[in-house]
Formats: structure tokens, C-alpha cells, sequence
């Protein structure tokens, strides 16, 4: 299992609507992608103000996803809710406690 989470470090002066990350973002890329869901992190503490992460069953799997023609439509829709750059990180997923 692959995780690919996108993480949006806390920076001085920057926006981030949440509303329409969770309600419009987030649901775009899962049709996107063809996902089921995704979850979703409103920071509270520590250095992101909200993350997102999702899970496919393997690198070709994601790879496959993110060369969909939406993607370039995902990309473009950061604009709409923040103007932090996000920050990729890619992961196994080797068990569940």
C-alpha cells in the first residue's frame, strides 16, 4: 500500500481555506484518481496548517492516477484555497497498529 500525503507548512501571512479544501478540493481529486475517500487534517498543533493523505494499493497504482488528464485541473485548483505550497510525501505503508 502507497500513501501519498500533501502537507501545508503554517507561513506567515498565508491563506487557507478549509471549507472549500474539504468540501471541493479533496472530492475532486478522489473523482480524479478514482478513490473511494481520503483523509483530511485540520492542523491544530505542530508546523502544518492541514494535510491530506491517500492511499492506493501500489506505485503503479499512483502513478497511474496522477497521470489521469484531471490532474492538471487538481493542480490548478490549489489556487482556490491557499496560497501556501504544498509539500509531497510519499510512503509504504507497511502495518496498522
Amino acid at each position: 500500500m502507497i500513501k501519498l500525503s500533501v502537507l501545508y507548512p503554517r507561513t506567515d501571512g498565508a491563506s487557507f481555506d478549509h471549507d472549500y479544501y474539504r468540501e471541493r478540493h479533496v472530492p475532486l481529486c478522489c473523482r480524479t484518481w478514482g478513490l473511494a475517500g481520503a483523509d483530511i487534517d485540520r492542523g491544530v498543533d505542530g508546523p502544518y496548517e492541514a494535510a491530506v493523505h491517500f492511499l492506493f494499493d501500489d506505485l503503479e497504482a499512483m502513478q497511474t492516477a496522477l497521470a489521469a488528464d484531471g490532474t492538471v485541473a487538481v493542480r490548478a485548483d490549489v489556487a482556490n484555497y491557499t496560497t501556501i505550497t504544498p509539500v509531497r510525501q510519499l510512503s509504504e505503508v507497511v502495518a496498522e497498529a
